[in-house]
């Protein structure tokens, strides 16, 4: 199923509503969006006016300062809040790396520095995920290309939500459907060449099967990690995203 909203100028805007949990209830639709950078938007385009009529109260941008000043953020607008949340401490330069390096597992070790790294960032991201539930209110995340940083985030949201962890990884890996426009687009960027690393762009599953195995063998479990590394209590804040994120159990 392709999860992938239409847009022009965005390659990875996707609804997380509609997917399984463990206990038959589902995530609502049109509350929690994912993304590639909303720096692409601009005001009075068909993008920006579909953008705005999602009704997105809050948007987190997880990218560098860096990266929201030199390739631009979100436009303005009094309908949403914006923050910028730059859960990654240490960056890396995908395109730049040697063809022949497994992107699974090289990625996972990217996930795990930024899970331990970025705990700050991600405490006030879950934050503002339980305060957009609990209000009622749609939230989009996003990075530079929906993938990695956006990918772990969501991967934390679902699993805190009860979503099983092969529902998780296959949401993970529906970036591969976009790949090819975010390859053009940093080909565009840099005069038409090609990226060294033959894995950028990429969301293999086992990149997040190794992170979240690497996660749980450190802290036990999501909930664990989100408790002692994170700083929330993780069951308070579980309980607030399956009270008002998910839809109610059927009746019949």
């Amino acid at each position: 199923m392709d999860r992938h909203i239409p847009f022009d100028g965005l390659h990875n805007f996707r609804d997380l509503g509609g997917y399984p949990t463990a206990d038959g209830r589902r995530i609502r639709p049109g509350r929690l969006y994912r993304a590639d950078s909303l720096g692409k938007l601009r005001e009075g385009t068909r993008d920006w006016d579909r953008f705005l009529s999602l009704g997105i109260r809050t948007v987190v941008d997880l990218r560098h300062p860096w990266e929201a000043e030199g390739r631009g953020r979100v436009p303005s607008h009094p309908s949403f809040t914006y923050h910028n949340l730059s859960i990654e401490h240490r960056p890396y330069d995908q395109a730049a790396l040697a063809p022949d390096i497994d992107p699974g597992p090289y990625l996972a070790e990217r996930y795990m520095e930024v899970a331990e790294d970025g705990v700050t960032e991600i405490r006030r991201a879950l934050e503002l995920v339980a305060l957009s539930a609990e209000s009622d209110t749609p939230l989009v995340f996003h990075c530079a290309s929906g993938k990695d940083r956006t990918g772990q985030l969501a991967a934390l949201i679902l699993t805190l939500a009860g979503v099983p962890e092969p529902t998780v990884v296959e949401d993970f890996t529906l970036t591969e459907r976009a790949t090819p426009a975010l390859l053009a687009d940093w080909k565009a960027r840099n005069e038409g060449r090609e990226p060294t690393w033959l894995g950028f762009g990429r969301a293999p599953a086992s990149a997040m099967l190794l992170f979240l195995s690497a996660l749980n063998a450190r802290y036990g479990s999501t909930e664990e990690y989100v408790t002692r590394a994170v700083g929330l209590d993780a069951n308070a804040l579980r309980e607030t995203l399956r009270t008002t994120l998910l839809e109610p159990r059927p009746t019949t």
